[in-house]
C-alpha cells in the first residue's frame, strides 16, 4: 500500500461501473452463493422523475442499501427495484414555469404538443438522480428500471382502473373535494395547513320582514354569496322562536332561512352559523341533510361568478377587502376581531385550497378493509412498531380518495363517453374505434389523468409483471418474478408518505394480489440540522448530500447516517459527524497500511487456522461482532450494527489488536486475515474503502479479481470466552500500570517492576505483552496488597509499583499545591451559588456554567485526594 492516504473520489468513480456492468446488481449477481429458496425483494421509492437527490433520499437509500448488500452477501436472490415517477403536478408545474418564462402557455401551445414537450423533459432531467444515486454507490437492479408512465405500467394502470371500475370501487360524482385553483383537485393528504394570522368578521344579516337583524360571524366574506341558510341548534332557547323566519343576504337582497342543526356548537360565537353548502365541507353535509341549494361562488380558476353581484369577475382572495369595505360602507359590518386559524394549502403550488364541488372520480373507501383487516391481523410488522397506531387512526376514518386531476401530464383516466347515447365506460383499448352500446364513432375519452399516487400505488407488484402485458416481458421483469418476490420482503421510506403511498400499496396490493405487499415496513424520521431544526433553503441549513460525497466520501456519508439512525427518531447531521466518519476511514486504512508492513499479503480467514492466542483472542471477538451486527441487521437497527462495527474496528482491532501485535509479530498474518473478514462485515455500509481494502490485502485487484460484494456475509464461529478472560486481564494490567506511572511522574519511563493482583487465572504469556506496553522490565503477579508501593486499581486488577527508590516529597508537594489551588477554586464557586440574590438574577446561562465548574472542580480534587492517599501511604 503505496499511498499515504486513501482517496475516495479515485476509488469511487472507478469500482462503482465495474460492479455495475458486471452484473452485480441484478438478481442473479450473486449466483455462485445463493440458497435454494432464500429470495429478498425490496421496492425503492421512485423519486420525481424531475428531482434532485436531498439528504432524505440519501437516507433512505443508504438504509436499502445496506440491507441489500448484507442479504445478497449472505446469499439471497436479492431484487433492489428500481424507477422513478411522473409525478403529475411537479412535472407540469416545471414545464409550465418554462413556457411562461418563453411568453407562452400549455392551452396555446395544446395537449399534444404541451406532452411531447413534458416528454422531452423528462428525457432530458429524468436521469440526474440516477446519476447522482450512483454516487452513493446504491446497488439496485438498474436493468430493470421503471418509470410511472413506461408501456408495462400503463398497462397495469389500465387494467386496475378498468377493474376498480367494473366492480363499482371507482365511481364518478358531484363531491366536495380540495381544489387548487391552479393544480385542480387534491386528495386529504395532499392539503398541507398553516397557521394564519386572519380575521373574524361579525356581519348583519337582515330580517326579511325588516323587523331588525342577526349578527353572523365568518372567516370567508367573499363565500357569503353562497349562503343558502343560518342555522341554530335545535335545543338553543335563545334561537328557538327564529326558526323558520326568513334573513336577507347584505347587498345582494336574496332570502334564506333560518334552520335548526345538531352541528352548531351553541357555545362558540353568538351560536348562529352560516351555511355555505358549495364552499365547507361541514356546510355541505348540512346542505344535503335539509335538502339545501348549493350555490357556487366562483369558477374553477376562483374567479366569482354572477352570484357575487357586483363583484364578479374578481379572484376569490382578492375580493375580500373590497366586498369588506363595501359592507362596511353600507353598515353590514358589527365588528373585524383578530383570528388565528389554520388554511389549508396545496402541498406542490402552496396556493390556498378551497373546498369545492366537483364532478371528479374516486376510489371507494371500502376497497381498502381488506388491507386494514390484514395489517391489524399481524399480517405486516412495523418498524418502529407505533406507526401501525398512526395507520389505524388515518384508515378509520377514510374517505372516498379523489384520483381525478385537472391536469395533461400523467395517466389518462381510461373512460370514454358517447355523445349520441350517453353511454360511458372504462377500457383498456388505447383508442376505441365506437361506442359499444350504439357503435357510435362520436366518442370522447375524459380529460382528466390519474392522481401520481394511483400508477405509485401498484409499484410493489407492477414492476414484477403484473398487468403489464408481453412485450416487456423477459426485459423488464421475468416471468416468475411476482412468485418470488411478491410479497416484498420489506419497504423503507420516509414516514411521511405513510398515508400518501405505504397505505394505498397495501390497498392496491391486497385488492389486486389478495396478500399485503410487505412483510416489513420501516419508516425513519426527518434529518434535520445538528441543532434539531428541519433543513429549508430559507434557513440556510440545507445539507446537500452530493457535496458532502465530495468532501467527506460516500461510505462517510452513508457510514455517519447509518449510526444515527435510531428507529423512531430524528436524526440531527452535522460535519462535525461526517468528519468522524472520515477520520474512521483513515483508521482502517491505516491499519491495513500497518498489516503490511510486516506481511505483504493474507489469506482470506476460512481457509487458515488461527493458533496464536492473539488472533485466537481477536478472532473470538470478530466472532462476537458478527453475531450483533446479524442480529441488529435482521432488525433493522442499522444504528447499533454501525455502532458494534465501529466499537470492534476502531476501539478492539485498531487500537488493541494492532497495539498488542507489537509483542505477537507471528500473529499478524491471523489478525490481517480477520481484518479482511471484518472488510466483509463492513462492507454493506461502507462498499468503496472494503472493498479497496479488501483487495490490497489479498494481493489482487477488483480489475482482475472478483468482488467483495458477491462473497459470502461473516457467519460467527465459536467464542473462546478463555481467552478472552485472559486478554481482558492483559489490556487492563497495561492501562492500569500506565495510569500507576503517572502518579509518579514515569508515565512514559520504562520502570523496574510493576505487580499485578487479580483473581483471575495468569499464565507466562500475559507477562510480554505487559512488559512491553506498560513499558516494565519485569512483572509479577501477586495476591495481596502490597506495602511501600504506589497502587492503581482497574476494572479486572490492581497495580503496585515499589516506591523505595523513588523521591515521592516533589510529587506529594505538586500535588499539594494544586488541592490548595481548587479548594479555593470549589469556595469560591459554592459561595456565589449557595447565595440566593446571585442565583435569581444572574443569567441562566451563567449559573449553569457556574454549576458545571464547581462540579468539574470537585472531581478534579476527589482525583488528586485519591493520588495523595496512595503516595502517602506508600
Amino acid at each position: 500500500m503505496s499511498k499515504k492516504s486513501y482517496d475516495p473520489s479515485s476509488v469511487e468513480s472507478a469500482f462503482y461501473p465495474i460492479w455495475e456492468e458486471r452484473g452485480y446488481f441484478e438478481i442473479d449477481g450473486n449466483r455462485a452463493i445463493q440458497k435454494e429458496g432464500k429470495n429478498f425483494a425490496i421496492m425503492m421509492p421512485p423519486p420525481n422523475v424531475t428531482g434532485r437527490l436531498h439528504i432524505g433520499h440519501s437516507l433512505t437509500f443508504t438504509l436499502q442499501d445496506i440491507i441489500v448488500r448484507y442479504k445478497r452477501m449472505d446469499g439471497y436472490k436479492t431484487l433492489w427495484q428500481p424507477g422513478t415517477d411522473h409525478a403529475g403536478i411537479a412535472t407540469q408545474n416545471v414545464v409550465e414555469k418554462q413556457l411562461l418564462e418563453e411568453g407562452t402557455t400549455k392551452e396555446e401551445l395544446g395537449r399534444e404538443k404541451f406532452l411531447e414537450r413534458v416528454w422531452a423533459w423528462k428525457e432530458e432531467s429524468g436521469g440526474i438522480m440516477v446519476g447522482q444515486l450512483r454516487k452513493m454507490g446504491v446497488s439496485p437492479a438498474w436493468s430493470r428500471e421503471r418509470f410511472t408512465m413506461d408501456e408495462g405500467l400503463k398497462s397495469a394502470v389500465k387494467e386496475a382502473f378498468v377493474n376498480l371500475y367494473d366492480k363499482g370501487l371507482i365511481v364518478r360524482g358531484n363531491y366536495m373535494v380540495n381544489w387548487c385553483t391552479h393544480d385542480g383537485a387534491l386528495s386529504d393528504i395532499e392539503v398541507e395547513y398553516e397557521e394564519h394570522n386572519g380575521h373574524f368578521y361579525h356581519v348583519r344579516y337582515p330580517y326579511a320582514d325588516g323587523s331588525g337583524h342577526i349578527v353572523v360571524a365568518t372567516t370567508r366574506p367573499e363565500t357569503y354569496f353562497g349562503d343558502t341558510a343560518v342555522m341554530v341548534h335545535p335545543d338553543d332557547e335563545r334561537y328557538k322562536a327564529l326558526i323558520g323566519k326568513k334573513l336577507k343576504l347584505p347587498l345582494i337582497d336574496r332570502e334564506i332561512p333560518i334552520i335548526a342543526d345538531e352541528h352548531v356548537d351553541m357555545e362558540f360565537g353568538t351560536g348562529m352559523v352560516k351555511v355555505t353548502p358549495a364552499h365547507d365541507p361541514n356546510d355541505y353535509e348540512v346542505g344535503k341533510r335539509h335538502d339545501l341549494e348549493f350555490i357556487t361562488v366562483f369558477d374553477e380558476k376562483g374567479i366569482l361568478n354572477d352570484f357575487a353581484g357586483e363583484f364578479k369577475g374578481l379572484e376569490r382572495l382578492e375580493a375580500r377587502e373590497v366586498i369588506v369595505k363595501r359592507l362596511e360602507e353600507e353598515g353590514f359590518v358589527e365588528k373585524i376581531e383578530d383570528h388565528v386559524h389554520q388554511v389549508g394549502h396545496c402541498y406542490r403550488c402552496k396556493n390556498v385550497v378551497e373546498p369545492y364541488i366537483s364532478k371528479q372520480w374516486f376510489v371507494r373507501a371500502e376497497t381498502a378493509r381488506g388491507s386494514i383487516e390484514k395489517v391489524n391481523d399481524g399480517l405486516v410488522k412495523f418498524f418502529p412498531q407505533h406507526w401501525i397506531n398512526s395507520y389505524n387512526a388515518w384508515m378509520n376514518d377514510l374517505r372516498d380518495w379523489c384520483i381525478s386531476r385537472q391536469l395533461w401530464w400523467g395517466h389518462r383516466i381510461p373512460v370514454f363517453y358517447c355523445n349520441d347515447c350517453g353511454h360511458e365506460w372504462a377500457t383498456q383499448q388505447e383508442e376505441p374505434e365506437a361506442c359499444p352500446h350504439c357503435s357510435s364513432k362520436n366518442i370522447v375519452q375524459d380529460p382528466d389523468v390519474l392522481d401520481t399516487w394511483f400508477s405509485s400505488a401498484l409499484w410493489p407488484f407492477s414492476t414484477l409483471g403484473w398487468g403489464n402485458g408481453d412485450p416487456v416481458m423477459d426485459k423488464l421483469f421475468e416471468s416468475d418474478d411476482l412468485k418470488n418476490f411478491y410479497p416484498n420482503s420489506l419497504l423503507i421510506t420516509g414516514f411521511d408518505i405513510l398515508f400518501f403511498w405505504v397505505a394505498r400499496m397495501m390497498l392496491m396490493g391486497e385488492t389486486f394480489m389478495g396478500k399485503l405487499p410487505f412483510e416489513h415496513i420501516y419508516l425513519h424520521a426527518l434529518v434535520r440540522d445538528e441543532h434539531g431544526q428541519k433543513m429549508s433553503k430559507s434557513k440556510g441549513n440545507v445539507i446537500d448530500p452530493l457535496d458532502m460525497v465530495e468532501k467527506y466520501s460516500a461510505d462517510a456519508l452513508r457510514f455517519t447516517l447509518a449510526v444515527l439512525a435510531v428507529q423512531g427518531r430524528d436524526i440531527r447531521l452535522s460535519e462535525e459527524k461526517l468528519e468522524l466518519s472520515r477520520n474512521f476511514t483513515n483508521k482502517l486504512y491505516n491499519a491495513a497500511k500497518f498489516l503490511q508492513m510486516n506481511v505483504e499479503t493474507f489469506d482470506d480467514l476460512e481457509n487458515i487456522t488461527v493458533t496464536t492466542d492473539l488472533g485466537r483472542y481477536m478472532q473470538s471477538r470478530f466472532n462476537a461482532a458478527v453475531v450483533e451486527t446479524r442480529g441488529f441487521l435482521d432488525e433493522y437497527r442499522f444504528n447499533d450494527a454501525a455502532t458494534v462495527l465501529y466499537r470492534f474496528l476502531w476501539n478492539e482491532f485498531c487500537d488493541w489488536g494492532i497495539e498488542l501485535s507489537k509483542v505477537s509479530k507471528e500473529s499478524v498474518p491471523e489478525l490481517g486475515a480477520i481484518f479482511k473478514a471484518s472488510m466483509k462485515l463492513l462492507h454493506p455500509f461502507m462498499p468503496f474503502m472494503t472493498e479497496y481494502l479488501y483487495h490490497e490485502l489479498s494481493g489482487t485487484s477488483l480489475e482482475n479479481g472478483d468482488s467483495i460484494m458477491i462473497s459470502r456475509y461473516p457467519i460467527a464461529g465459536e467464542r473462546d470466552m478463555q481467552i478472552e478472560a485472559m486478554f481482558d486481564v492483559i489490556m487492563d494490567a497495561i492501562v492500569t500500570v500506565r495510569r500507576a506511572k503517572t502518579l509518579i511522574d514515569m508515565g512514559n519511563q520504562k520502570i523496574e517492576e510493576a505487580y499485578v493482583k487479580t483473581d483471575a487465572v495468569t499464565s507466562d504469556a500475559m507477562d510480554a505483552y505487559i512488559c512491553r506496553l506498560g513499558k516494565v522490565e519485569k512483572v509479577g503477579f501477586v495476591s495481596d496488597k502490597m506495602e511501600n508501593a504506589v497502587s492503581d486499581v482497574g476494572e479486572k486488577v490492581e497495580v503496585f509499583i515499589p516506591t523505595g527508590s523513588i523521591d515521592l516529597a516533589p510529587i506529594i508537594d505538586r500535588l499539594e499545591k494544586q488541592n490548595a489551588k481548587l479548594e479555593k477554586e470549589i469556595a469560591k464557586l459554592a459561595g456565589m451559588l449557595n447565595n440566593e440574590r446571585f442565583v435569581a438574577n444572574a443569567p441562566e446561562e451563567v449559573v449553569a456554567t457556574n454549576r458545571e465548574a464547581l462540579v468539574d472542580a470537585q472531581n478534579k480534587q476527589r482525583k488528586i485526594l485519591d493520588q495523595l492517599e496512595s503516595l502517602q501511604g506508600a
